[in-house]
């Protein structure tokens, strides 16, 4: 459950619907990621993620001292599609949330 608000915008985990998840390695190694992407009701995208201390999720905690941390990044839908392909989400997932065309 993670909720964040963005510019007067409020995107909650509880409230929207999770349509992929990605992720490398696996906790506790430093370079772990993990990513959820999801859409809410009214049709706006996000991604809820979290992260070891040499992901793009890390905070500096001091002078060379970094550990893991965890955000709510909201997404166009273009960029959310985009997040899809680069994460390799099945087809069938992305042509039920968007206007797919036949090569």
């Amino acid at each position: 459950m993670a909720t964040k608000i963005v510019n007067g915008k409020k995107y909650d985990t509880d409230k929207a619907e999770c349509i992929a998840t990605a992720s490398y390695s696996h906790p506790g190694d430093f370079s772990y990621w993990c990513e959820s992407l999801y859409v809410t009701p009214g049709g706006a995208f996000f991604v809820d993620g979290e992260g070891g201390p040499m992901s793009h999720y890390s905070r500096s905690t001091g002078q060379n001292e970094w550990s893991g941390g965890s955000d709510i990044t909201p997404m166009t839908k273009a960029e959310a599609l985009a997040w899809c392909e680069e994460n390799n989400i099945k087809a069938s997932v992305i042509e039920k949330h968007f206007a797919v065309q036949d090569a």
